[in-house]
């Protein structure tokens, strides 16, 4: 059982994030600023650990969880909802195989609100491609070093250690032999390249990090040599694809909210008439929600499956980032529409909205190769084949 009802949990949160996350949301987005504040305050209130067992302190939540949080923080600053969910994946990775030693140093400080983590996996070599890393890792006395590059690192220079991945290249390595890692924010030869500039999500601070023989200890091992294919398919994917598609759903559900408040009160100044008066108006809000909740739904279905380990878990987790993402897209844009000329030149939060959501369909994996694992899975197909 979670330390805390989620439910309560989620009160919580959503007072964190009207104090804290959503004041800030406009700044981050017009300065491209790491959302601060938000991510202090959410890790203050102790919601850093919300999937890390209780047994080092965390509340204990899982799929769903992740989901909820990412769908609440989204409605305010799609931003800070990635950047927490990096940190919530990241915190899944480290504590699915966890050695004692990985539990008192960073499981039970990120439960106490002082570490912040994050999963650095893609690579400009590899796009979407992310679970065939081109970073090298070789032993070296006790521990390894490790040179390569990961690219869209959210939170990048900000967490406090990245969760990352590598390819051995020691002889008695078997082909394409993946490993993770824990790499400290302060190891030695760990750099940074340019700040990241967005079209959309522009506080996610997903920047480059340049490895040079960086060394780390054999404590940064997660689990055994060899097991980032595991931690892929029983880790990563699932809390990643459920933090990202809550993300777009908050994302989706506050443009929706923006364009009835503004069919609500917008009136035609010769006859009076509010907007919302309007049947053809009405029937694309209408057609609009239903959309919504569609995504919404196969969401939760897909969280509901992945912590069950139901039948349908793996088809529901690809697809539910998918329809998220396209929703996200095709509704803020049709908000942007009811909104018309006005909404238009005074951009405003939704236009953000619209630059945010954009990020889905392009952010790996892709809808196109969420389509087609789904396509592969449901055909009995190796998921990645080809």
């Amino acid at each position: 059982m979670p330390a805390e009802p989620l439910d309560d949990t989620l009160v919580r949160l959503q007072e964190t994030a009207l104090r804290a996350v959503a004041p800030h949301a406009e700044t981050t987005d017009q300065h491209a600023r790491w959302p601060a504040e938000g991510l202090r305050a959410l890790l203050d209130a102790r919601l850093g650990g919300l999937v890390l067992p209780e047994s080092v302190g965390g509340l204990g939540h899982g799929l769903f969880g992740t989901l909820r949080a990412t769908e609440t923080l989204g409605q305010h600053c799609a931003s800070a909802a990635m950047c927490f969910g990096m940190h919530v994946v990241g915190s899944a990775v480290l504590a699915a195989k966890a050695t004692p030693h990985q539990a008192r140093g960073v499981l039970e400080p990120i439960a106490r609100g002082r570490h912040l983590t994050t999963l650095a996996a893609s690579e400009p070599g590899t796009g979407s491609l992310f679970y065939v890393p081109q970073t090298r890792v070789r032993r070296s006395g006790e521990g390894y070093l490790v040179n390569g590059t990961k690219s869209f690192v959210t939170n990048g220079s900000h967490a406090h250690s990245y969760v990352i991945t590598g390819a051995s290249e020691d002889a008695d390595a078997g082909p394409g032999q993946f490993s993770c890692f824990l790499l400290p924010a302060d190891a030695p030869g760990l750099s940074w390249k340019e700040d990241w500039q967005g079209v959309g999500m522009r506080g996610n601070s997903s920047r480059t990090m340049r490895l040079d023989d960086v060394p780390l200890p054999r404590e940064a091992l997660l689990g055994d040599e060899g097991d980032q294919t595991w931690y892929v398919f029983h880790v990563i994917a699932p809390y990643f694809l459920v933090a990202m598609a809550g993300t777009y759903i908050g994302l989706s559900q506050a443009a929706l909210d923006a364009a009835r408040d503004h069919l609500r009160e917008r009136r035609h100044g010769h006859s009076g008439l509010a907007l919302s008066a309007n049947p053809i108006l009405q029937h694309r809000l209408g057609g609009l929600w239903a959309a919504l909740e569609r995504a919404r739904r196969l969401c939760y279905y897909a969280a509901e499956q992945g912590e069950t380990n139901g039948p349908d878990a793996m088809p529901a987790l690809l697809s539910a980032k998918a329809e998220a993402a396209e929703m996200a897209v095709r509704l803020t844009n049709e908000c942007m529409t009811l909104l018309g000329g006005l909404g238009y030149a005074q951009g405003g939060r939704l236009d953000r909205h619209l630059r945010d959501a954009r990020a889905g369909p392009v952010m790996a994996p892709t809808t196109d190769i969420l389509r087609t694992w789904t396509g592969r899975w449901l055909l009995g197909e190796p998921l990645l084949s080809g």
